[in-house]
Protein backbone atom coordinates (compact mmCIF):
# COMPACT_ATOMS: atom_id res chain seq x y z
CA UNK A 1 0.00 0.00 0.00
CA UNK A 2 1.59 3.32 -0.88
CA UNK A 3 2.37 5.85 2.17
CA UNK A 4 0.92 9.20 2.32
CA UNK A 5 2.79 12.30 4.11
CA UNK A 6 1.04 15.75 4.66
CA UNK A 7 2.42 18.91 5.16
CA UNK A 8 0.50 21.87 6.62
CA UNK A 9 1.01 25.45 6.72
CA UNK A 10 -0.36 27.18 9.63
CA UNK A 11 -0.61 30.71 10.17
CA UNK A 12 0.53 32.39 14.25
CA UNK A 13 -2.29 35.05 15.08
CA UNK A 14 -2.96 37.04 18.10
CA UNK A 15 -5.83 35.34 19.96
CA UNK A 16 -7.34 38.94 20.88
CA UNK A 17 -7.22 40.95 17.56
CA UNK A 18 -6.99 37.83 14.82
CA UNK A 19 -3.53 40.11 13.08
CA UNK A 20 -0.83 37.23 12.39
CA UNK A 21 2.45 37.85 14.54
CA UNK A 22 5.80 37.12 13.29
CA UNK A 23 6.98 34.34 15.39
CA UNK A 24 7.96 31.01 14.11
CA UNK A 25 11.80 31.68 14.84
CA UNK A 26 10.76 31.62 18.75
CA UNK A 27 8.29 29.09 18.11
CA UNK A 28 10.32 26.71 16.70
CA UNK A 29 13.37 27.15 19.02
CA UNK A 30 11.21 25.82 21.96
CA UNK A 31 10.22 22.72 19.91
CA UNK A 32 13.66 21.91 19.27
CA UNK A 33 14.63 23.02 22.86
CA UNK A 34 12.31 20.91 24.20
CA UNK A 35 12.17 18.05 21.72
CA UNK A 36 8.45 18.08 21.22
CA UNK A 37 8.33 19.27 17.72
CA UNK A 38 9.92 15.75 17.26
CA UNK A 39 11.27 17.11 14.08
CA UNK A 40 8.04 17.58 12.58
CA UNK A 41 8.21 21.55 12.52
CA UNK A 42 9.83 23.23 10.19
CA UNK A 43 10.35 27.47 8.96
CA UNK A 44 8.48 28.73 6.05
CA UNK A 45 9.06 31.91 4.02
CA UNK A 46 7.37 33.96 6.70
CA UNK A 47 7.97 34.52 10.23
CA UNK A 48 3.66 34.34 10.24
CA UNK A 49 3.59 30.63 9.34
CA UNK A 50 4.35 27.82 11.28
CA UNK A 51 4.89 24.26 8.69
CA UNK A 52 4.60 20.81 9.98
CA UNK A 53 5.00 17.93 8.16
CA UNK A 54 3.70 14.08 9.04
CA UNK A 55 5.34 10.79 8.97
CA UNK A 56 4.88 8.28 6.03
CA UNK A 57 2.19 6.33 6.72
CA UNK A 58 -0.39 4.11 5.03
CA UNK A 59 -3.13 4.06 7.11
CA UNK A 60 -5.25 7.41 6.72
CA UNK A 61 -6.41 6.83 10.03
CA UNK A 62 -3.05 7.52 11.40
CA UNK A 63 -3.06 10.19 9.38
CA UNK A 64 -5.87 11.69 10.84
CA UNK A 65 -4.45 11.25 13.77
CA UNK A 66 -1.17 12.89 13.39
CA UNK A 67 -2.94 16.05 11.94
CA UNK A 68 -4.50 16.56 14.79
CA UNK A 69 -1.59 15.91 17.21
CA UNK A 70 0.24 18.28 14.94
CA UNK A 71 -2.23 20.92 15.52
CA UNK A 72 -2.60 20.06 19.13
CA UNK A 73 1.13 20.53 19.77
CA UNK A 74 1.76 23.73 17.24
CA UNK A 75 -1.12 25.77 19.34
CA UNK A 76 0.14 24.71 22.57
CA UNK A 77 3.40 25.62 21.34
CA UNK A 78 2.26 29.48 20.27
CA UNK A 79 0.28 29.59 23.56
CA UNK A 80 3.66 29.85 25.05
CA UNK A 81 4.16 32.96 23.22
CA UNK A 82 0.79 34.28 23.54
CA UNK A 83 -0.15 33.22 20.01
CA UNK A 84 -2.68 30.89 18.61
CA UNK A 85 -2.72 28.72 15.68
CA UNK A 86 -5.35 29.07 12.66
CA UNK A 87 -5.53 26.51 9.44
CA UNK A 88 -6.18 29.63 6.85
CA UNK A 89 -4.86 29.92 3.62
CA UNK A 90 -4.70 33.49 3.61
CA UNK A 91 -4.96 35.95 6.75
CA UNK A 92 -8.28 37.47 6.45
CA UNK A 93 -7.04 40.77 8.79
CA UNK A 94 -4.48 43.22 6.94
CA UNK A 95 -1.11 41.90 7.54
CA UNK A 96 2.45 43.17 7.73
CA UNK A 97 4.63 40.07 6.10
CA UNK A 98 7.81 39.41 7.95
CA UNK A 99 10.43 37.68 6.06
CA UNK A 100 12.21 34.61 7.62
CA UNK A 101 15.84 35.44 7.68
CA UNK A 102 18.18 32.68 5.79
CA UNK A 103 19.90 33.28 2.18
CA UNK A 104 17.29 31.41 0.39
CA UNK A 105 14.69 34.06 1.20
CA UNK A 106 16.37 36.88 0.76
CA UNK A 107 17.39 36.01 -3.06
CA UNK A 108 13.81 35.66 -3.53
CA UNK A 109 12.77 38.91 -2.52
CA UNK A 110 15.92 40.00 -4.80
CA UNK A 111 14.84 37.98 -7.55
CA UNK A 112 10.67 38.23 -7.32
CA UNK A 113 10.17 41.46 -5.00
CA UNK A 114 6.96 42.35 -4.48
CA UNK A 115 5.11 39.06 -4.76
CA UNK A 116 7.62 37.11 -2.21
CA UNK A 117 6.23 39.95 0.30
CA UNK A 118 2.94 38.90 -0.46
CA UNK A 119 3.42 35.08 -0.22
CA UNK A 120 1.68 34.64 3.20
CA UNK A 121 -0.46 32.40 2.14
CA UNK A 122 -0.33 28.36 3.70
CA UNK A 123 -1.01 25.63 1.75
CA UNK A 124 -1.50 21.56 2.29
CA UNK A 125 1.31 19.51 0.47
CA UNK A 126 0.75 15.87 -0.05
CA UNK A 127 3.68 13.01 -0.95
CA UNK A 128 2.37 9.52 -2.24
CA UNK A 129 5.24 7.49 -2.35
CA UNK A 130 5.97 6.02 -6.04
CA UNK A 131 8.23 3.08 -6.92
CA UNK A 132 10.20 5.37 -9.61
CA UNK A 133 10.55 8.41 -11.30
CA UNK A 134 8.93 6.85 -14.48
CA UNK A 135 5.89 5.76 -12.30
CA UNK A 136 6.03 9.41 -10.98
CA UNK A 137 5.79 11.42 -13.98
CA UNK A 138 3.32 8.83 -15.68
CA UNK A 139 1.21 9.50 -12.49
CA UNK A 140 1.65 13.26 -13.17
CA UNK A 141 0.88 13.05 -16.53
CA UNK A 142 -2.29 11.45 -15.67
CA UNK A 143 -3.82 13.32 -12.82
CA UNK A 144 -3.62 16.84 -14.26
CA UNK A 145 -7.07 17.20 -14.84
CA UNK A 146 -8.43 16.51 -11.84
CA UNK A 147 -6.51 18.12 -9.25
CA UNK A 148 -9.12 21.71 -9.63
CA UNK A 149 -11.45 19.29 -7.64
CA UNK A 150 -9.01 19.54 -4.80
CA UNK A 151 -8.76 23.09 -5.11
CA UNK A 152 -12.11 23.24 -5.01
CA UNK A 153 -12.99 21.23 -2.35
CA UNK A 154 -10.30 22.48 0.19
CA UNK A 155 -10.34 26.45 -0.60
CA UNK A 156 -10.05 28.07 2.52
CA UNK A 157 -9.10 31.55 1.57
CA UNK A 158 -11.90 33.72 0.71
CA UNK A 159 -10.72 37.42 2.55
CA UNK A 160 -7.49 38.79 1.56
CA UNK A 161 -6.47 42.34 3.43
CA UNK A 162 -9.51 42.60 5.33
CA UNK A 163 -11.72 41.87 2.07
CA UNK A 164 -13.68 39.67 0.14
CA UNK A 165 -11.83 38.32 -2.80
CA UNK A 166 -14.71 36.86 -4.46
CA UNK A 167 -12.86 33.94 -4.29
CA UNK A 168 -13.37 30.81 -2.75
CA UNK A 169 -9.30 30.41 -3.25
CA UNK A 170 -7.39 33.54 -3.18
CA UNK A 171 -4.50 31.52 -2.09
CA UNK A 172 -4.09 30.07 -5.36
CA UNK A 173 -4.33 33.16 -7.39
CA UNK A 174 -1.52 34.63 -5.12
CA UNK A 175 -0.15 31.16 -5.76
CA UNK A 176 0.22 31.56 -9.20
CA UNK A 177 2.59 34.49 -9.29
CA UNK A 178 5.52 32.69 -8.77
CA UNK A 179 6.73 31.98 -12.40
CA UNK A 180 7.05 27.88 -11.97
CA UNK A 181 3.77 27.67 -10.63
CA UNK A 182 0.59 25.90 -12.24
CA UNK A 183 -0.30 22.88 -14.40
CA UNK A 184 1.98 21.22 -16.29
CA UNK A 185 2.20 20.37 -20.11
CA UNK A 186 2.69 16.05 -20.74
CA UNK A 187 6.00 14.98 -20.26
CA UNK A 188 6.07 11.53 -21.33
CA UNK A 189 8.91 10.38 -19.53
CA UNK A 190 10.99 10.49 -16.52
CA UNK A 191 13.83 11.96 -19.06
CA UNK A 192 12.07 14.17 -20.10
CA UNK A 193 10.33 16.08 -17.17
CA UNK A 194 14.26 15.84 -15.49
CA UNK A 195 15.58 18.06 -19.13
CA UNK A 196 12.56 20.46 -18.18
CA UNK A 197 13.52 20.74 -14.40
CA UNK A 198 17.16 21.30 -15.68
CA UNK A 199 16.34 23.72 -18.42
CA UNK A 200 14.19 26.26 -15.99
CA UNK A 201 17.04 26.27 -13.79
CA UNK A 202 19.43 27.10 -16.39
CA UNK A 203 17.73 30.03 -16.94
CA UNK A 204 18.44 31.70 -14.12
CA UNK A 205 14.86 32.98 -13.10
CA UNK A 206 14.67 30.34 -10.54
CA UNK A 207 17.26 29.43 -8.43
CA UNK A 208 16.79 25.41 -8.26
CA UNK A 209 14.82 22.95 -8.66
CA UNK A 210 13.23 23.01 -5.03
CA UNK A 211 11.60 26.23 -6.66
CA UNK A 212 9.83 24.37 -9.51
CA UNK A 213 6.23 24.65 -8.34
CA UNK A 214 4.72 22.59 -10.23
CA UNK A 215 0.78 21.99 -9.48
CA UNK A 216 1.99 18.42 -8.96
CA UNK A 217 6.30 17.03 -9.16
CA UNK A 218 8.61 14.84 -8.18
CA UNK A 219 9.73 15.49 -4.48
CA UNK A 220 13.40 16.33 -4.23
CA UNK A 221 14.27 14.44 -1.03
CA UNK A 222 11.83 11.57 -1.17
CA UNK A 223 10.16 8.61 -3.31
CA UNK A 224 7.53 10.79 -3.54
CA UNK A 225 4.78 12.46 -6.08
CA UNK A 226 4.07 15.63 -4.03
CA UNK A 227 0.53 17.62 -4.79
CA UNK A 228 0.23 20.99 -4.17
CA UNK A 229 -2.75 22.44 -4.89
CA UNK A 230 -4.73 22.15 -1.96
CA UNK A 231 -5.40 25.34 0.38
CA UNK A 232 -4.25 24.54 4.72
CA UNK A 233 -7.85 22.57 5.34
CA UNK A 234 -9.99 24.40 8.04
CA UNK A 235 -11.40 21.45 9.28
CA UNK A 236 -8.76 18.25 9.98
CA UNK A 237 -11.13 15.13 8.28
CA UNK A 238 -10.75 17.55 4.61
CA UNK A 239 -7.16 17.52 4.83
CA UNK A 240 -7.74 13.79 5.27
CA UNK A 241 -10.03 13.71 2.81
CA UNK A 242 -8.08 15.42 0.18
CA UNK A 243 -4.84 13.40 1.12
CA UNK A 244 -7.07 10.01 0.60
CA UNK A 245 -8.43 11.22 -2.54
CA UNK A 246 -4.51 12.29 -3.91
CA UNK A 247 -3.61 8.53 -2.94
CA UNK A 248 -6.59 7.24 -5.15
CA UNK A 249 -5.95 9.15 -7.91
CA UNK A 250 -1.81 8.37 -7.65
CA UNK A 251 -2.76 5.07 -7.23
CA UNK A 252 -5.54 5.16 -10.28
CA UNK A 253 -2.89 6.92 -12.71
CA UNK A 254 0.06 4.28 -12.16
CA UNK A 255 -2.29 1.17 -12.89
CA UNK A 256 -3.56 3.41 -16.07
CA UNK A 257 -0.29 3.46 -16.91
CA UNK A 258 0.77 -0.34 -16.61
CA UNK A 259 -2.23 -1.21 -18.76
CA UNK A 260 -0.94 0.85 -21.36
CA UNK A 261 -3.70 3.70 -21.30
CA UNK A 262 -2.72 7.54 -22.78
CA UNK A 263 -3.11 10.35 -20.72
CA UNK A 264 -5.78 13.07 -21.00
CA UNK A 265 -4.44 15.60 -23.80
CA UNK A 266 -5.85 18.55 -22.46
CA UNK A 267 -3.60 21.78 -22.94
CA UNK A 268 -2.43 23.92 -20.43
CA UNK A 269 -4.35 26.86 -21.26
CA UNK A 270 -7.85 24.71 -20.57
CA UNK A 271 -6.32 23.23 -17.01
CA UNK A 272 -5.76 26.66 -16.33
CA UNK A 273 -9.41 27.77 -16.57
CA UNK A 274 -10.03 24.29 -14.44
CA UNK A 275 -8.10 26.09 -11.45
CA UNK A 276 -9.35 29.26 -12.03
CA UNK A 277 -13.07 28.01 -11.83
CA UNK A 278 -12.19 26.05 -8.67
CA UNK A 279 -10.91 28.99 -7.29
CA UNK A 280 -13.47 31.21 -7.66
CA UNK A 281 -16.44 29.03 -6.96
CA UNK A 282 -15.07 25.97 -4.80
CA UNK A 283 -17.82 23.57 -4.58
CA UNK A 284 -20.33 26.00 -4.40
CA UNK A 285 -21.39 26.23 -8.35
CA UNK A 286 -19.84 24.77 -10.99
CA UNK A 287 -16.55 22.98 -11.64
CA UNK A 288 -15.26 21.63 -15.18
CA UNK A 289 -15.57 18.44 -15.69
CA UNK A 290 -12.14 16.44 -16.12
CA UNK A 291 -12.93 14.45 -19.12
CA UNK A 292 -14.75 16.85 -21.13
CA UNK A 293 -13.75 20.04 -20.19
CA UNK A 294 -17.40 21.61 -19.63
CA UNK A 295 -19.19 23.04 -16.69
CA UNK A 296 -21.08 21.11 -14.19
CA UNK A 297 -22.71 21.14 -10.63
CA UNK A 298 -19.98 20.52 -8.35
CA UNK A 299 -21.82 18.04 -6.60
CA UNK A 300 -21.39 16.08 -10.02
CA UNK A 301 -17.68 16.46 -10.32
CA UNK A 302 -16.58 15.36 -6.97
CA UNK A 303 -19.45 12.25 -7.50
CA UNK A 304 -16.97 11.92 -10.76
CA UNK A 305 -13.86 12.04 -9.05
CA UNK A 306 -15.12 9.44 -6.58
CA UNK A 307 -16.17 7.17 -9.11
CA UNK A 308 -12.83 7.14 -11.19
CA UNK A 309 -10.73 6.48 -8.01
CA UNK A 310 -13.58 4.12 -6.77
CA UNK A 311 -11.57 1.13 -7.40
CA UNK A 312 -8.26 2.20 -5.75
CA UNK A 313 -10.38 3.64 -2.81
CA UNK A 314 -12.21 0.51 -2.40
CA UNK A 315 -8.66 -1.44 -2.18
CA UNK A 316 -7.65 0.38 0.35
CA UNK A 317 -10.61 0.41 2.86
CA UNK A 318 -10.96 4.01 2.02
CA UNK A 319 -14.00 4.08 0.05
CA UNK A 320 -16.94 5.06 2.30
CA UNK A 321 -14.72 7.16 4.58
CA UNK A 322 -14.19 9.41 1.48
CA UNK A 323 -17.66 9.28 -0.05
CA UNK A 324 -19.16 10.05 3.63
CA UNK A 325 -16.23 12.51 4.06
CA UNK A 326 -17.25 14.54 0.55
CA UNK A 327 -20.79 14.61 1.43
CA UNK A 328 -20.07 16.23 4.50
CA UNK A 329 -17.90 19.19 2.58
CA UNK A 330 -20.39 19.48 0.13
CA UNK A 331 -23.10 19.61 2.90
CA UNK A 332 -21.27 22.09 5.17
CA UNK A 333 -19.54 23.88 2.74
CA UNK A 334 -15.48 24.03 2.28
CA UNK A 335 -13.87 26.34 4.76
CA UNK A 336 -14.24 29.44 2.48
CA UNK A 337 -18.39 29.19 2.88
CA UNK A 338 -17.38 28.32 6.60
CA UNK A 339 -15.53 31.71 6.84
CA UNK A 340 -18.59 33.74 5.05
CA UNK A 341 -21.31 32.47 7.10
CA UNK A 342 -19.24 33.53 10.28
CA UNK A 343 -18.13 37.12 8.68
CA UNK A 344 -22.53 37.54 8.05
CA UNK A 345 -23.07 36.26 11.75
CA UNK A 346 -20.61 38.42 13.74
CA UNK A 347 -20.08 41.31 11.08
CA UNK A 348 -16.24 41.41 12.58
CA UNK A 349 -13.33 39.55 10.80
CA UNK A 350 -11.64 39.39 13.65
CA UNK A 351 -14.04 37.04 15.08
CA UNK A 352 -13.47 35.01 11.85
CA UNK A 353 -10.52 34.14 13.04
CA UNK A 354 -11.36 32.89 16.62
CA UNK A 355 -13.85 31.03 15.18
CA UNK A 356 -11.82 29.01 12.74
CA UNK A 357 -9.10 28.75 15.47
CA UNK A 358 -11.60 26.34 17.22
CA UNK A 359 -12.19 24.72 13.80
CA UNK A 360 -8.30 24.21 13.68
CA UNK A 361 -8.33 22.31 16.96
CA UNK A 362 -11.44 20.16 16.35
Amino acid sequence: MRTVGVEEELLLVDPETGEPKALSTAVLARAAHTGSGDDVFEEELHQQQLEFATHPQSDMRDIATEIVRCRKEAARLAGEFGASVVALGTSPLPARPAITVNNRYAWMVEQFGLPTQEQLVCGCHVHVSVESDEEGVAVIDRIRPWLPILTALSANSPFWYGRDSHYDSYRNRVWERWPSAGPTELFGSGEMYHRRVADMVATGVIRDEGMIYFDARLAKKYPTVEIRVSDVCLHADTAVLVATLIRGLVETAAREWREGRQPLDHSVSLLRLATFRAARSGVSEELLHPLAMRPMPAEDVVRALLEHVEDALKDTGDLERARESAARVLRRGNGARVQREELARSGDLGEVVAACVRHTQE
